[in-house]
């Protein structure tokens, strides 16, 4: 520290957002947000999100105000920006039952009924999401998948609120930035959970985050926040050696005591199995980062056959629930980054305050670039 100041907090992200340190929470989907979790970050100086992909639109405006109340600091509410072909008609009966048949044995094997899985989900309007968040103005609106209109940035930047992209390459980096939006998270294949990618296919856009985040910071000149395998505060100090204005740090707070991940999925994260991540379309249907289990293994052969997103997504549900609820980690989708092994279980505040003191560590020994 200088003068008791940090000078590794002091920059464009703290700056845009009005945050202490620039560490912001990665978004989690899903359920495995809380607002308990995205409160205590904010509370602590940082950027606390909440995923709310999932959510209707009056659930979106319910969630916006019960994390005013929970924090008075800066927050981020995150939303998927959906693909062209989640659009398509829903799948006929015909290929329901192709679906639904395939995940007959695993819903067996749990003794689960396999009759609830025949009517096609509804996902939530994207449109009718983005309008009901913007209405209510959080903070911070983030978003993973792809751009939204730009009548939805041109009415956050009318209504005073932040908005942040989310790129796995840097031609996706000038996408966001073309589009106006006031940063752009440079997420590298280290990273846990689903694969951003909208401009090349998954396979084409994995790259990984200490690659990544130099080359997007080359490029825009909007703030970059390195997302992908940082867990500690060594990571931290690196990204920000790399160019990055800041950090978003996503398995680390999944594993804290607040996260909405279940008990089962916390305890494989501190376990030796986390060292090893796959990627998988088998919880899903969109490729995601996660602890290999049995389910991802033997749907690996059907990876081909697996219903789309996001109709996968809602087939597994009740065996990825049942799992959860018994314990048994082989059905559960163990979402996970590279760096899970760094974890270990404590309170959200705790581990923020441990990444803030290992940063300054860090910081302070780093060397003058090429010494």
């Amino acid at each position: 520290m200088i003068n008791g100041e940090r000078a590794w907090a002091r920059g464009r992200l703290t700056e845009l957002l009005g945050l202490d340190v620039p560490i912001v929470q990665g978004p989690f989907g899903g359920g495995l947000s809380s607002i308990a979790l995205a409160s205590a970050v904010s509370d602590g100086g940082g950027l606390g999100s909440y995923g709310g992909h999932i959510l209707t639109p009056d659930g979106i405006g319910e969630l916006v105000g019960q994390l005013r109340k929970a924090t008075a600091r800066p927050f981020a509410v995150n939303l998927w920006v959906p693909h062209p072909e989640e659009g398509a008609a829903p799948p006929d009966r015909d290929e329901m039952a192709r679906y639904t048949r395939l995940l007959r044995p695993w819903f067996e094997e749990l003794g689960l009924p396999t009759a609830q899985l025949e009517d096609p989900p509804q996902a939530p309007d994207f449109t009718e999401q983005i309008d009901a968040l913007l209405a209510a103005e959080p903070p911070v609106i983030s978003f993973v998948m792809g751009v939204p209109e730009a009548r939805v940035v041109a009415e956050a930047r009318r209504r005073g609120i932040r908005t942040i992209g989310t790129a796995t390459t840097v031609e996706e980096a000038l996408a966001i930035e073309a589009a106006g939006m006031d940063a752009v998270v440079a997420s590298g294949s280290d990273a846990g959970g689903h694969r951003g990618s909208f401009l090349r296919p998954v396979n084409e856009s994995l790259v990984g985050t200490f690659s990544l985040v130099p080359q997007i910071a080359q490029a825009v000149s909007v703030p970059v926040v390195a997302a992908g395998g940082i867990a500690d505060g060594r990571g931290i100090a690196a990204a920000l050696m790399l160019g990055a204005d800041g950090v978003q740090v996503g398995t680390g707070f999944l594993a804290t005591e607040e996260s909405g991940a279940s008990t089962v999925h916390r305890t494989a994260l501190h376990g030796p199995d986390a060292r090893t991540t796959v990627l998988t379309r088998a919880f899903s249907g969109r490729l995601a980062r996660a602890i290999p289990n049995r389910f991802t293994r033997e749907a690996l052969a059907h990876e081909s056959e697996l219903a789309p997103y996001p109709l996968q997504y809602t087939l597994t549900r009740p065996l990825r629930t049942a799992a959860a609820e018994r314990g048994l980690t082989d059905y559960v989708n163990l979402w996970s980054g590279q760096a899970a092994a760094l974890t270990r279980p404590r309170p959200a505040r705790d581990y923020l305050d441990a990444l803030i003191t290992e940063t300054d560590a860090a910081w302070g020994r780093r060397a003058p670039f090429g010494s």
